[in-house]
């Protein structure tokens, strides 16, 4: 196991988790940015904030396992996916063991 691929998958992890967290935040208290009602560009937002999200995650998670792979460096490629998304995966548990706990 490569110390290498470890590090770089607990940084996409957390840097993934630190995107959604914010994200989360923010929607939890749009309302006080933008008011409680809802517009007609209310869903256009929401889509374009999905789309961004999507983008993001989508990088943070497949962008350097991606280039690995396409660089002829399939096997610490798919070392480094998975490192990311069991590390991911982790981080959601203790999520929600810490929002049952709440």
């Amino acid at each position: 196991m490569d110390k290498i691929i470890v590090k770089r998958a607990l940084i996409n992890a957390l840097a993934t988790a630190a995107y959604v967290t914010v994200v989360g935040l923010f929607m939890s208290h749009a309302d006080i940015f933008f008011g409680k009602h809802d517009k007609a560009f209310t869903p256009v937002v929401v889509l374009m904030l999905l789309v961004l999200s999507a983008t993001v995650t989508g990088s943070l998670m497949f962008g350097q396992p991606a280039m690995w792979y396409v660089d002829g460096r399939k096997k610490q490629a798919l070392q480094l996916l998975g490192f990311t998304l069991i590390s991911f995966a982790a981080i959601t548990l203790l999520a929600m063991v810490g929002l049952a706990a709440l």
